[in-house]
Parts: C-alpha cells; sequence; structure tokens
C-alpha cells in the first residue's frame, strides 16, 4: 500500500474518532511528521507514516528528537497494521476519557 493510502487510513480513522488529523506542512522545515492529530480532549500526537518497510530519514529523526524534546507526542507507525492499532488504541483512550498520553 503506498503512504498516500495510508495516510488516508489514519485520516478517516481519525475522523471516525471524533478528532481531525491535519497534513503537515511546515515551509522551512523538512522532516517534519506528516500528520498532526488531534483527538478529543485536546490530546495532540505528531504521526509519521511510512511503508511497512519504510525509514525515517536523517532529517525526520532530527525533527522527531526536537518535538520530544519538548514534550510532544510522537509515533512513528509503519504499514496499514500499525495504523490500525493505532487506531484501536485511540479509539480505547477517546471511550475511556482518558485525555493525556
Amino acid at each position: 500500500m503506498k503512504e498516500r493510502d495510508i495516510e488516508a487510513l489514519l485520516r478517516d480513522g481519525v475522523k471516525q474518532l471524533g478528532g481531525k488529523a491535519y497534513k503537515w506542512v511546515s515551509l522551512g522545515n523538512a522532516g517534519v511528521p506528516d500528520r498532526i492529530v488531534i483527538l478529543p480532549g485536546g490530546v495532540v500526537h505528531f504521526v509519521e507514516l511510512k511503508q511497512e518497510h519504510g525509514k525515517l530519514t536523517r532529517l525526520q529523526k532530527i525533527q522527531q528528537k526536537r518535538l520530544k524534546d519538548l514534550n510532544a507526542t510522537v509515533f512513528t507507525l509503519y504499514g496499514v497494521d500499525a495504523v490500525k492499532q493505532y487506531l484501536e488504541a485511540v479509539k480505547e483512550m477517546v471511550a475511556h476519557g482518558v485525555y493525556s498520553t
């Protein structure tokens, strides 16, 4: 499955849970994660999506470290199964009113 199809799966799944999965394009900041996921309760995740055997670039690793250093929650999801697992975990979190990660 192509990365854009994996992104669509994430976007649509987050929408069904009442959240938003904004495409993140930050001019002058190459390597930022693909999506900013905002969930009910104000929980924010930065999500990088890769094909099952994809690899993070050096710049993506740097950008993720910068976000993590700010105590941001960052996920790298490899393939469809990882997106489905993420969505199931988020579904449980939302269902139980857990608003922090």
